[in-house]
């Protein structure tokens, strides 16, 4: 459901961090999962001109510096634009040890408050994370993962995921470090986390959908089991008739037991409740002439 992812991005974006201290967490969350450190250059990539902006809205309001236009390219894979942004001024170096390039620090060190925290766990999501929803007739399920160049990164914000009673698991992806969760409840917690009110919402309609057809599915099965029971009584009071027909004992039973035997007979597929209607009975009333019906049947096998 790329489209979800798309919907949270924008939910997020539009609430970008304020605090000083809340920026800095999210240009080093960027810079975890978008960036990288080399001959001192730091470079970014982006693939969204939304996250572009932001990206270089964020390392001008922190550190003052301006990130220029390396690459522009079109990824046949992806199908999108893949802008790629450099830094190699006088402070790259500076950028480099303060983002913990080298030993993952940058996230544990930026988001010691709550409020960093939360702008980290923002922009991982918008610089590497996707999600994807159940989609009925499919074996999709709950999926929110978030994909990072360097597994001491990786390592950081699963830490940081902890701290929110989220259980971050980890998976490898080629060369890049992959930390997921699976369920519902943990996306609906991220997401209350965030602030990302329509993808809550969005959540619940979908776990109320999947509740609606449980509840379907739940109510066809009984119905099946019904008509099954119905089935194997209708087999059984059918034998029962032709076995008091050929004895001679049908034409000498009273009339109500022979109309309820004749209206098994003649619909063989009806329920109990389709039947007493039709013979205008209670369904307790038919139930005893076909109670009758059977002990007459046994009384008559004990004295053959």
């Amino acid at each position: 459901m790329a489209n979800f992812t798309s919907e949270v991005r924008r939910e997020l974006f539009a609430a970008p961090p304020r605090e000083p201290c809340c920026k800095k967490a999210a240009f080093f969350a960027l810079l975890a999962t978008g960036g990288s450190f080399q001959e001192g250059r730091i470079e970014f990539v982006s693939e969204n001109e939304r996250l572009s902006e932001f990206f270089l809205s964020l390392a001008e309001s922190v550190y003052s510096v301006r990130f220029d236009i390396k690459e522009a390219a079109f990824d046949p894979k992806r199908e999108r634009d893949r802008l790629t942004f450099s830094y190699a001024g006088e402070k790259a170096l500076f950028l480099a040890a303060e983002a913990g390039f080298r030993d993952g620090s940058g996230i544990a060190r930026a988001a010691k408050r709550e409020c960093c925290a939360l702008a980290c766990l923002k922009a991982a999501f918008l610089g590497g994370g996707s999600c994807t929803l159940p989609t009925p007739g499919t074996r999709t399920g709950y999926h929110l993962e978030f994909v990072f160049p360097r597994a001491a990164d990786a390592e950081a914000f699963r830490d940081l995921l902890g701290g929110f009673d989220l259980l971050g698991k980890f998976a490898r992806r080629g060369e890049r470090t992959v930390v997921y969760l699976k369920s519902g409840d943990m996306l609906s917690d991220f997401f209350a986390a965030v602030g990302a009110e329509g993808a809550l919402r969005k959540l619940g309609e979908l776990a109320a959908e999947r509740q609606e057809r449980n509840n379907s599915n739940r109510v066809s099965n009984c119905f099946a089991r019904n008509a099954d029971r119905t089935a194997i009584a209708s087999v059984n009071q059918l034998r029962i008739f032709r076995e008091l027909y050929e004895r001679g004992v049908f034409e000498s039973l009273p009339e109500p037991l022979r109309e309820a035997a004749r209206a098994r007979v003649e619909h063989p597929t009806e329920s109990l409740t389709e039947l007493a209607a039709r013979l205008n009975v209670s369904k307790s009333c038919l139930n005893h002439r076909f109670r009758k019906l059977m002990e007459l049947y046994k009384s008559t096998e004990e004295n053959t």
